[in-house]
């Protein structure tokens, strides 16, 4: 990105005219989002004709340098650097506070404005003084339209038909589909319950009696409460279909190393526990939705390993059926109240056994040695468990011949599997590159030069306060080392690159432990000649030119998690009457261990 010289009849007029008074004052909130920032301000920039602004940026602590590159190019506008991140509203409420004109348009720095867009609200809100909230129809990146710019309150009903599934299976029911409005038209202009907080245009004497945003909300949720105060005091939220922007969803969570989706659910419980707080069925629906919804996404993102498993279990039982016909000539020739706790057992064992194998959700690509491991120490647990259960020991030919034939059809998939990976190309092995510098840059070339079919080099991530824009860039930036981590989750990659060796090894390391789980491959290479002999020792040795840290695998967390537990029940049925009778502050031990039952603290010590 260039910088370009900009003169005086390009700078909006309330920054140009002194003592001006703005119609609008926009404000933005900025978090590691700069080349988009970038573009919002710029189409700002272009608005001559509709309406007097006033730009704020308040920035959320960046890293990457966003007021020192933009300011110079953007004089008119209005930096507010923070020390930290305080989240979306209270960075938002900053900038309110600040605003004196008539019109305050809340909006998100991963927007493009069209040069009608300030105009047109304005007159809306001119013609329509009942309406102290007003949004437009917002666009994707791709022309699609947004379906969340104009929604309704997640009230009991609404909130049940969104997480449990039925606004997806009837999206032209009002009865069903009131979260989203998916029955409306996006071409028709209409009051609604609440507008996405991306672009939110606002009366400001309304804005500032409200209180603003809730500080209460981190990140989502903010918006839908503004809009429900808004409409307790007396204004109508508005959807106007006749101007548009482009929205760049989720841009600034895509860039931090939050769980968008656990803040996106934290912010509908916190929603409801202030404006739906009197509903306890309610909240424990509400919960179980979150949970629901939360479990399902994870086994979107794992359905290969899901599918697996479930193969899995369909062959052990399978495999049970078959071993009993052959050796009592019939496929239920146990006693009758053997059944279906045969089935139970052996499932949840063999499971459990490929788990602590690493099968599953450790490694991208399924493993016969770790298949072998797991029916091994499976075929051990059970073989253990029949000499105290003597009811269940029916014959051990049955279990051995079970656990052989499970374990031959098991690798039999796998084989297949692999098969069918390379004739789909799945075995094309996905790489990023971590690096900015002339490093980097050569080894990318020579990368893209060996033609390696089996090799694509899908992004870069640069180091901190670079420019993601040089023009020696031959692939596309992903952004910047702080969130190494994420990127290679949300780009399924196989191996990371390090090319820079001026990169804090502390920040690496970190991404390594995060992404331990997925199988990740880590190479430190100054060349190419490097990187081909960093994959050798990982192919021979199976271990990566980096230390592994198995703390972020799955059975580690597991294992983690259980321990927890254990510690916490023992703590609070054992040691509680102790603490009690010592008569120690008993409230705070009791406070303490509840968090690690539940998962907001950890036993580390």
């Amino acid at each position: 990105m260039k910088q370009d010289t900009r003169t005086a009849a390009h700078i909006p007029p309330s920054q140009s005219q002194s003592g001006f008074s703005p119609v609008v004052t926009i404000v933005i909130v900025n978090y590691n989002v700069r080349d988009f920032l970038y573009q919002c301000l710029s189409s700002i920039e272009r608005v001559h004709n509709t309406a007097p602004l006033r730009v704020i940026v308040v920035d959320n602590n960046s890293a990457d340098d966003s007021i020192e590159y933009l300011q110079p190019q953007f004089p008119w506008v209005e930096f507010i650097p923070l020390p930290e991140n305080i989240g979306f509203g209270r960075a938002n409420n900053i900038g309110i506070t600040k605003s004196e004109s008539q019109y305050t348009l809340l909006l998100n720095p991963d927007t493009i404005i069209a040069e009608d867009t300030i105009g047109t609200m304005v007159r809306f809100m001119e013609t329509n003084p009942a309406s102290g909230i007003a949004g437009c129809k917002v666009l994707n990146a791709d022309g699609t339209f947004q379906v969340q710019c104009r929604r309704g309150f997640p009230t009991p009903w609404a909130s049940f038909c969104k997480l449990f599934g039925l606004q997806a299976l009837f999206p032209n029911s009002p009865l069903f589909a009131r979260y989203n409005q998916l029955y409306r038209s996006p071409d028709e202009t209409y009051t609604v319950d609440a507008v996405i907080g991306a672009f939110m245009f606002c009366r400001t004497d309304a804005l500032k009696s409200a209180g603003g945003f809730d500080p209460d909300y981190f990140m989502y949720g903010e918006d839908l409460d503004l809009c429900y105060r808004m409409k307790k005091a007396g204004y109508n939220t508005s959807y106007v279909h006749s101007t548009s922007i482009i929205h760049f969803k989720g841009e600034s969570t895509r860039r931090s190393s939050m769980n968008e989706v656990r803040v996106f659910y934290d912010a509908m419980v916190v929603f409801a526990r202030k404006h739906y707080g009197k509903s306890k069925i309610f909240l424990l629906f509400l919960r179980m939705g979150i949970m629901l919804r939360m479990g399902i996404a994870f086994m979107l993102r794992r359905k290969r390993e899901f599918i697996l498993m479930f193969c899995d279990m369909l062959i052990q039982n399978g495999m049970l059926l078959l071993a009993t016909s052959l050796r009592f000539k019939s496929p239920f020739g146990f006693p009758d109240y053997a059944y279906p706790v045969v089935f139970i057992v052996l499932t949840a064992v063999l499971g459990c056994s490929m788990i602590l194998s690493g099968e599953y959700f450790e490694y991208h690509s399924p493993s016969a040695r770790r298949v072998v491991t797991g029916y091994l120490i499976g075929f051990f647990i059970l073989s253990a468990t029949t000499y105290y259960w003597n009811d269940f020991a029916f014959s051990r030919g049955v279990l051995l011949m079970t656990i052989g034939f499970s374990m031959a059809v098991s690798l039999l998939v796998r084989g297949l599997v692999a098969l069918f990976d390379s004739f789909a190309g799945r075995q094309v092995r996905r790489i990023i590159v971590v690096g900015a510098g002339s490093e980097a840059h050569h080894l990318v070339k020579s990368i893209l030069q060996a033609d390696v079919s089996s090799v694509s080099v899908i992004g870069r991530v640069t180091a901190l306060n670079t420019d993601s824009n040089t023009e020696e860039s031959m692939i596309p930036v992903l952004g910047n080392i702080t969130y190494l981590a994420k990127i290679v989750r949300e780009h399924d990659v196989d191996e990371v690159v390090i090319a820079d060796s001026a990169i804090d090894r502390t920040l690496i390391l970190g991404a390594l432990m995060q992404t331990a789980e997925y199988g990740v491959k880590y190479h430190v290479a100054d060349g190419y000649d490097d990187l081909v002999v960093s994959r050798i020792i990982n192919e021979v040795s199976d271990t990566g030119v980096l230390p592994d840290y198995p703390l972020g695998r799955f059975r580690n967390r597991l294992f983690k998690r259980l321990t927890d537990v254990v510690c916490a029940v023992a703590a609070l049925l054992i040691v509680t009457p102790l603490v009690f009778l010592a008569r120690k502050p008993i409230a705070v031990h009791i406070q303490t261990w509840l968090g690690v039952l539940s998962g907001s603290r950890s036993v580390i010590g």
